[in-house]
């Protein structure tokens, strides 16, 4: 069974959406704050997250940022109109997506199916015997447990990290438009604008670049798209 935790400091959100989640098939765990929502995300094995950027004692931000230094949960932000700038941090930070209130709750159930099938097929390829790798120079992809290695050492991604990075990585030299990244990350009938796929990249390029400075292998072109450069 998919287990979801929801955290919400409103309680008529987590009371309406844990229903709407609940009579889906999932298992949910509300949580009226992030501390204590933080401790459940740590102890127990959830599927995927669902976050309230303000709240009290933790914020939804400060709860993706320490959880990220241990997990690569999928993590979905509900945040309001005029938290843009939040928004935009989130992604950066490692959200998967994130749902603006007022929201339907057909959507949010559809962008929860979405993330929970891309994280499934990683899982699937994890499961398997095969030993697809990708080879780009310092860049080393293994694609059946999703793993990612610059120069040998590992880099921890999330889910849609790594399926723009196969993406760009798989045709070196060739450019792939928002539309097509969105296409590789996201499903058909989820649409995401561009400065989403934006955030993603800008996070990849971070994490590389604590890595390794001189880490420039994502290019970007403006007005067109991306391309990972060949080495």
């Amino acid at each position: 069974m998919t287990e979801i935790c929801l955290i919400d400091d409103d309680q008529n959100i987590l009371a309406s959406l844990s229903l709407a989640l609940k009579s889906e098939g999932y298992i949910i765990s509300t949580f009226s704050d992030g501390l204590s929502g933080l401790n459940s995300l740590r102890e127990d094995n959830y599927d995927i997250a669902i976050l309230d950027i303000k709240m009290p004692r933790l914020d939804g931000l400060e709860v993706l940022q320490k959880l990220r230094q241990t997990s690569n949960l999928p993590v979905i932000f509900l945040t309001s109109k005029d938290e843009e700038v939040d928004q935009l941090l989130g992604l950066k930070m490692g959200a998967d997506d994130y749902i603006t209130k007022p929201f339907s709750q057909k959507l949010l159930i559809e962008r929860v199916r979405a993330i929970l099938r891309r994280s499934k097929e990683v899982k699937d390829l994890n499961n398997t015997d095969s030993n697809d790798i990708i080879k780009r120079g310092k860049l080393s992809l293994n694609m059946s447990r999703h793993e990612c290695f610059w120069n040998d050492l590992p880099i921890k991604l999330t889910v849609t990290e790594f399926l723009l990075l196969e993406s760009l990585a798989s045709t070196p030299g060739y450019v792939k438009s928002r539309d097509q990244l969105m296409s590789a990350a996201y499903d058909d009938d989820i649409y995401v604008d561009d400065r989403t796929i934006d955030s993603h990249i800008k996070r990849l390029r971070k994490k590389f670049k604590d890595l390794d400075e001189s880490f420039e292998s994502i290019e970007t072109l403006y007005g067109v798209g991306y391309r990972y450069i060949k080495e």
